[in-house]
């Protein structure tokens, strides 16, 4: 018997609005039942009844179901509300993956998502959106070869929040990296331990 099988439906719901609600793309139901080892009519019939939920309950979002599966959306109605609080930057705060992210863009740019998370190692789409929608990255073009990804680099309103006239003005890599003869006498000590 399948663990799904003795989920009860309550469970099954709150884990499935976890997952969705920190999804950054619509995630297919299938997507989903894998996930939770279940049949995907199973979680197309809650997730269904979820939206409906929501809906009936006027919440502030809505548990939408689009062409490449579903997500959590503001409420149209809000979107007034929501329009004042983006415009009115509640956080100037950065993350440490916005962090991070910002200063990988900063010191290789033009470069693209991919060159971004292969950096970083995870996925850096969510923070791109996120420096692009704040303003401090902006498409610099397109990259050749298959696909022409979207290359990024840093925009002026970067430069006047660090207080830079120029990228030149950027402190030297070299001042946060170690050089390669250091990095391997620390690899060394840590082999040696």
């Amino acid at each position: 018997m399948d663990w799904w099988t003795t989920m009860r439906d309550d469970e099954l719901r709150f884990a499935l609005e976890a997952m969705i609600a920190v999804a950054i793309e619509p995630v297919p139901a299938s997507v989903l039942a894998d996930l939770l080892e279940c049949d995907e009519h199973v979680v197309a019939d809650v997730l269904t009844r979820l939206s409906d939920q929501f809906a009936s309950e006027q919440r502030g979002f809505q548990l939408k179901e689009t062409a490449s599966g579903w997500q959590m959306v503001t409420h149209p109605d809000a979107h007034d509300h929501v329009q004042r609080f983006a415009n009115r930057d509640v956080s100037h705060r950065l993350s440490t993956a916005a962090l991070e992210t910002l200063a990988i863009i900063a010191y290789r740019q033009p470069v693209s998502r991919v060159q971004i998370g292969a950096l970083r190692g995870v996925n850096a789409d969510g923070v791109v959106r996120l420096l692009e929608q704040r303003g401090y990255i902006e498409a610099k073009g397109r990259a050749d070869g298959p696909g022409q990804p979207v290359l990024f680099g840093t925009t002026e309103l970067f430069l006047d929040r660090l207080g830079l006239r120029s990228l030149d003005e950027l402190a030297p890599i070299d001042e946060f990296v170690a050089g390669l003869d250091e990095a391997r006498a620390l690899a060394g000590e840590l082999a040696e331990r």
